[in-house]
């Protein structure tokens, strides 16, 4: 019982990063349509910059508004002037343009820093915490709390500010977003200013656990686009669900399941990933369209 609460709090440190990024994909999806194949390398640049701050001799907590800030404005700019060119063409031509920013990202990463494996400090310390008999990494407990004060930080802005309404109307409906006056280009490009902070602080948070190196988040992209397919792509609350839910199923079918181990643990993913597509497209919170030809 032990092992398996220890398994599952490691699950649940897992999925809020993998619930950081899913909504980061979800929000540009929700506003665009398109699924941003370039959110994990964009997150593993920014944490890159986090890196060079902190060994700069900037505090962690410093180095992670800074972070969060160039990863914002950064988020903009491409939306500016990479995407927008692209609104009204053809979806091949988004996905090849993702796909070069994706590649674009990884490159200057190895060009910059190289692809030596460097180190990423954690600011929760290296000291366990016990609760009972269990013992857990303090950095698990953190990341879950950083991640969950993001979310609801998400949430408060969306729901009460006028800022935030105005991007969620933007998304749900352009034209009489238009009507009453709402510039929405710019509502757009705030939100992929939003998705690429939410990306740097799942960067940010799963490098300690992982080596830094250019291809830090290949594997946790995979993992969030599970989360986001399996939680709803067009629902914002269900990919976070969804990004839980994967974290804890991924840990407790490596402990678990003999054949899969900690060298299979992607096939999880890629389970959830094609057993949403073929069951339920529209995933467990997502809304169903149906269209008329």
């Amino acid at each position: 019982m032990e092992i398996f609460l220890q398994q599952v709090m490691t699950g649940l440190a897992n999925g809020g990063i993998y619930a950081s990024l899913a909504l980061a994909l979800v929000m540009i999806y929700h506003s665009t349509n398109h699924l941003n194949f370039a959110q994990g390398e964009m997150a593993m640049f920014s944490t890159y910059i986090a890196w060079t701050l902190i060994n700069a001799g900037l505090p962690y907590w410093v180095a992670f508004v800074i972070t969060l800030a160039v990863s914002f404005a950064g988020g903009v700019v491409i939306e500016r002037v990479v995407v927008r060119p692209f609104e009204d063409a053809p979806v091949l031509n988004a996905v090849i343009v993702f796909i070069g920013l994706l590649v674009i990202f990884n490159s200057l990463a190895g060009w910059i820093w190289t692809y030596d494996i460097k180190q990423f400090p954690t600011p929760f310390g290296d000291h366990p915490v016990q609760l009972g008999n269990i013992f857990f990494r303090a950095h698990d407990f953190g990341a879950i709390g950083v991640t969950l004060f993001v979310l609801l930080v998400l949430w408060a802005f969306f729901r009460f500010t006028p800022l935030g309404l105005a991007m969620r109307a933007s998304a749900e409906n352009p034209v009489s977003a238009r009507l009453v006056g709402i510039r929405v280009g710019w509502m757009l490009a705030l939100g992929w200013g939003l998705a690429a902070l939410i990306g740097a602080v799942a960067g940010m948070m799963v490098a300690p656990v992982l080596f830094l190196d250019p291809s830090l988040m290949s594997g946790v992209l995979i993992y969030s686009f599970a989360a986001a397919l399996f939680g709803g792509i067009s629902s914002p609350g269900g990919s976070v669900f969804g990004g839980f839910f994967v974290g804890v199923a991924e840990v407790l079918s490596g402990t678990y399941v003999p054949f899969i181990g900690n060298d299979l643990k992607l096939i999880v993913a890629l389970i959830i990933i094609i057993g949403v597509l073929l069951v339920r497209p529209s995933g467990l919170f997502g809304k169903v369209s149906v269209s008329r030809v």
